[in-house]
């Protein structure tokens, strides 16, 4: 056994005592103290909403690193976070809830990031029930609202949709695709933040990285707190929501392309075949038609399985990375 001193914050000075064989790895049933964790809060205007957190979140997490990450705020955001002691990330313009997170990413030191919205809607009351959940050996833990605490009916329809395709896209359930209430493990997170835009999908992107990449998920049912009065939702519903689309055929086509793939692969085929059939019966030839729906199946196909052959490699290139010391 070999001693090891961890530099991180708080956490200066800690001993751990660790076998060379087990370097690296966490005890599943041990679950994070507040002083393992990060807390993140991006940040755009919301000094209503910090008022209404930030003390609970002092009261329940005294030991915990809090971070608002301002995203260009113009009103008293900055001044009400350092008034209840956080570290505070700013930005001298608006980029995007998603640059934000990144920034707060980056800045934290804790093992475990609990990211939240800083609209008020989130209770620091159900942290603890997240943290939990990691005694269980999760790597990310998302807090799950029930249709009923969606924005509004087309709000909730949209997110179901995205759910479902998200689902199938990377063969596990995903309950809740767009929730900004979840804690992850920081190592982990910093692998994809190149993957994450700077626009409101950032859960969107983490959500389905991690389940591509093989990491433990688990969901947990939360409640959320109406909105603030006077306070409306960043995200314009039209607009973020073909966004939203095209992040989960592009998660999809990065970490699973034959799932994409295959499937149009197997349309253009299908219409091939019966358009061949058609030709056959009523002209007795095979059409240019056919043979061009045949060829695009084939080609779609191949494109596919060489698209799978690439994520393979980058795969293998990450764990190499991993095994290295280059993720931290």
């Amino acid at each position: 056994m070999k001693s090891i001193q961890r530099p991180d914050g708080d956490l200066a000075g800690r001993q751990m005592d660790i076998s060379p064989d087990c370097a690296g790895q966490v005890d599943p049933k041990k679950m994070p103290g507040a002083n393992e964790i990060s807390i993140v809060i991006p940040a755009r205007n919301e000094a209503e909403g910090l008022a209404r957190l930030l003390p609970d979140l002092c009261e329940l997490f005294p030991e915990a690193e809090i971070i608002i990450s301002d995203d260009g705020s113009t009103d008293e955001t900055v001044s009400i976070a350092q008034r209840f002691g956080a570290c505070v990330v700013r930005r001298p313009y608006g980029a995007g809830n998603g640059a934000a997170i990144k920034a707060g990413a980056r800045a934290a030191t804790r093992d475990w990031i609990v990211f939240m919205d800083g609209d008020g809607q989130h209770r620091a009351q159900d942290i603890a029930r997240l943290l939990a959940r990691l005694a269980e050996g999760y790597e990310m833990v998302v807090g799950a609202r029930s249709s009923e605490a969606q924005a509004s009916r087309h709000r909730g329809l949209a997110n179901a949709l995205y759910n479902r395709l998200s689902s199938w896209m990377v063969g596990h359930q995903v309950r809740d695709l767009t929730s900004g209430f979840r804690v992850v493990r920081r190592r982990r997170f910093l692998e994809f933040l190149h993957l994450l835009p700077n626009g409101f999908s950032y859960p969107t992107t983490s959500t389905m990285a991690f389940f591509r990449a093989g990491y433990a998920v688990a969901y947990e049912p939360t409640d959320v707190k109406p909105r603030l009065a006077g306070t409306t939702s960043h995200i314009r519903l039209w607009r973020d929501g073909t966004r939203f689309l095209l992040i989960i055929f592009k998660i999809g086509t990065l970490y699973s392309p034959l799932k994409l793939f295959a499937p149009i692969s197997l349309a253009f085929f299908s219409l091939g075949l019966g358009y061949y059939a058609y030709t056959f019966s009523t002209q007795h030839r095979f059409t240019n038609m056919s043979v061009l729906l045949f060829s695009a199946a084939v080609i779609v196909f191949l494109i596919g399985l060489i698209s799978e052959q690439i994520t393979a490699l980058m795969y293998g290139g990450t764990s190499a990375n991993e095994r290295e010391g280059k993720v931290k």
